[in-house]
């Protein structure tokens, strides 16, 4: 299948590339702050430092902006997003809070999911034991939390789980933390808030992101390559097209980013900071977009279903994104990082044969055009979110600390409670950003004459 560009095919780059206060400080290379990277974190950041009316600019290495947030809108014609899609928790989700301030659409997800047996959906008795093992599991792990030592989640599962395990793993680990529950802390996931309810954005999350950077002093493919924090010299942020000084920079890089040492620190990072990092680290979660011709399936739009798996060789579907032809095949955890190493035409065959297992053979001749991502190979992500290794719970509160009063970190990972989630990268940036405000002394104001 012929590819188009990602300059081509991503939402919100072209919107920045214009911006007077892009102009503004690129004409400078002195800032109050400088933000390393543009995804939800920079860009909630962003806004607080502008809202301030603090001078700051926003440097990221790629060609557009959202981060692990893009919507595609080329490849099926509707909009797809490649990386973040549910918006956990909108009544309370700052991103969905915002939404009607970029005019686009946020509404609810159906409530629930299926579960397919074999080529039938499970009826109510079994649906009701299904449910019943995630609720039981959830319990377990929460109690196993309590221990005075962290263990995994996959130790603490109910003995009694029987073949319902690896739908109940499934769910719960690569569709839930991006990763098998073996290597999942216990902690970790007992502290993640509740993520029960849903919703999705009409036009794409990746899309709403974008809109959100709108005006902000964004420089795209232009990476952070080291940060100079001695204090005995200025605080400077060294990029591939020049350098700022700042009196405080934010960092979102991704945990996989910091830990290939693709931002460097002089001095280095204290050992408190480069081990937390390491036991944060990204997991594997990828989208097989598969467009089907008709309705195959026979299943209502943003219908969510699972499988009655034997294995960890399974997937979740999202049938008829936003009421479209689109379904997506999710995959994550070991298997799936498995499946994205041999490739797209491995990740599509996959999800084909995945489907006409579940549904009949006829399912293969619907489908009409494919993609698939890989985040691993992403070369500003390396990953999909952060889930944190036993013992590692309390890593995510070391780094949200400070360093040296200059040097801050957001994202995802930097949040106790919505990690891996777009609204924990987001309140995130915005706690960073005020913490630096609350440094500086208020911004001054720009005296305006009277009219007469």
């Amino acid at each position: 299948m012929p590819r188009v560009s990602r300059r081509a095919v991503l939402i919100g780059s072209a919107s920045l590339a214009a911006s007077p206060a892009l102009d503004a400080v690129a004409a400078s290379p002195y800032v109050d702050v400088v933000v390393v990277g543009a995804g939800a974190a920079g860009i909630a950041a962003g806004r607080r430092l502008a809202a301030a009316g603090r001078r700051f600019v926003i440097v990221e290495g790629n060609d557009r902006v959202g981060g692990r947030c893009v919507t595609d809108t080329q490849t099926f014609g509707v909009p797809y997003d490649r990386g973040a899609h549910w918006i956990h928790m909108p009544d309370i989700n700052p991103v969905a809070k915002l939404a009607g301030v970029a005019k686009l659409d946020v509404y609810p997800a159906p409530a629930g999911q299926r579960l397919r047996i074999g080529r039938r959906f499970a009826r109510e008795g079994e649906m009701e034991d299904f449910l019943a093992a995630l609720v039981r599991t959830n319990r377990a792990i929460a109690e196993a939390a309590r221990g005075k030592n962290d263990v995994s989640c996959a130790q603490a599962l109910p003995k009694d789980l029987g073949e319902l395990r690896p739908a109940v793993e499934f769910v719960l680990g690569p569709f839930g933390c991006a990763r098998d529950l073996a290597d999942v802390s216990a902690y970790d996931f007992a502290r993640s808030a509740e993520r029960d309810v849903d919703a999705f954005c009409r036009q794409g999350l990746g899309a709403l992101v974008a809109k959100l950077a709108d005006g902000l002093p964004v420089q795209l493919s232009t990476p952070a390559t080291m940060i100079n924090w001695s204090p005995r010299s200025n605080l400077t942020i060294e990029t591939t097209k020049g350098r700022f000084e700042a009196s405080a920079v934010i960092v979102t890089a991704s945990t996989a980013l910091l830990a290939a040492g693709k931002l460097k620190f002089n001095p280095p990072l204290p050992k408190r900071h480069l081990d937390a990092i390491g036991k944060l680290p990204l997991g594997s979660y990828d989208h097989i977009a598969l467009e089907l011709d008709g309705n195959p399936l026979g299943l209502q739009g943003d219908e969510l279903m699972f499988e009655k798996a034997t294995s960890n060789r399974t997937a979740a579907l999202l049938a008829r994104v936003s009421g479209s032809s689109l379904c997506l095949v999710d995959v994550g955890g070991r298997f799936g990082a498995s499946l994205a190493a041999q490739g797209e035409s491995a990740m599509v065959a996959f999800a084909s044969d995945w489907l006409a297992d579940l549904f009949g053979p006829e399912v293969k001749k619907a489908v009409k055009r494919t993609t698939a991502t890989n985040w691993a190979k992403e070369p500003w992500a390396l990953g999909a979110f952060s889930a944190a290794t036993v013992g590692g719970q309390p890593s995510r509160r070391i780094l949200m600390e400070p360093l040296s009063g200059r040097i801050y970190f957001a994202g995802e990972a930097a949040h106790e409670t919505l990690w891996g989630t777009v609204g924990g990268a987001w309140e995130s940036g915005e706690r960073a950003a005020d913490a630096i405000l609350k440094r500086f002394a208020p911004a001054p104001r720009i005296s305006r004459p009277r009219k007469r």
